[in-house]
């Protein structure tokens, strides 16, 4: 297939996500957005690896997604911390905290 076709998804997924972010108001689906958004980066630096004929791009996705996961756990952890004080995870309420 062609790097284009790649790239197009990538920026496809992208854009969901960066909609997904903006619009959204419930927490759990914001870090599903962010986690479409770091999955659009690793296609990208795969399918230019791919088209350099290097593994540079592949090694560096190994890491995103090590930080993705990091960023999963962390996230939720926090959601789920938020939602026993405050019974919801709306983001709108979360504006109100204070300290």
């Amino acid at each position: 297939m062609l790097v284009v076709n790649f790239l197009l998804l990538a920026a496809v997924l992208f854009c969901i996500g960066v909609y997904g972010v903006i619009a959204r108001r419930n927490a759990v689906l914001v870090l599903m957005s962010i986690e479409l958004i770091l999955n659009s980066v690793n296609l990208n630096l795969i399918a230019f690896s791919l088209m350099h004929g290097s593994v540079d791009g592949q090694v560096f996705a190994l890491y995103v997604i090590a930080v993705a996961a990091a960023e999963v756990g962390v996230g939720l952890a926090m959601v789920l911390m938020i939602y026993r004080n405050r019974r919801s995870i709306a983001l709108d309420e979360l504006s109100e905290m204070k300290g």
